[in-house]
């Protein structure tokens, strides 16, 4: 157990000291109104590959949730309509078991575990996921020693419900339609 900052690692010194000054800076009092403006770029951003899908790609989507996952612009506009339908919790934990194996730690892979479990599967979680109690019951199983393929059966579930599910209305939607005019 450490004993003061002395016994931290050097690393943990340098974060305390960073994050220390930055609290500094954010909690001073602006001097006058221009100090709240945030400067705005004249000419924002784009993130590569955001830019709209060609009509061929677009019309794959329709027979390939793999094809719309991979690609960002697909995968945004798959969200915003399953949020329109209030439905986006089976895309959100997609994305988490995605993120999660690419954990390299053990200590934050058990820390990310935790987390989508407490998230997506436990029983009243906030964003519950629909999957049969033998699958939970296998995550749970899984759980005790989290590993990368820890999620792999829920995960699959998921995208099984999604490809079935949420894809066939996503392609009918005026979300998918405005894509391929």
């Amino acid at each position: 157990m450490c004993k003061g900052l002395a016994a931290l690692p050097h690393s943990c010194l340098e974060r305390a000291k960073e994050i220390k000054i930055k609290l500094g800076i954010l909690l001073q009092k602006p001097d006058s109104a221009g100090d709240l403006v945030i400067p705005y770029n004249e000419k924002p951003e784009k993130p590569a590959k955001t830019q709209k899908p060609s009509l061929d790609e677009a019309l794959q989507w329709r027979d390939s949730l793999d094809k719309l996952l991979q690609n960002n612009y697909g995968l945004a506009s798959f969200k915003s309509f399953l949020k329109s339908e209030f439905s986006e919790e089976n895309l959100e934990f997609w994305i988490a078991c995605e993120d999660y194996k690419k954990i390299k730690s053990p200590a934050k892979m058990a820390e990310k575990a935790k987390q989508i479990f407490e998230e997506f599967i436990q029983t009243e979680a906030p964003k519950e996921v629909n999957i049969d109690h033998f699958t939970k019951d296998i995550t749970m199983k899984n759980l005790v020693e989290p590993s990368l393929s820890s999620f792999d059966m829920a995960q699959k579930r998921i995208h099984s419900l999604m490809e079935k599910d949420s894809l066939p209305r996503f392609v009918r939607s005026e979300f998918y339609q405005e894509l391929i005019k």
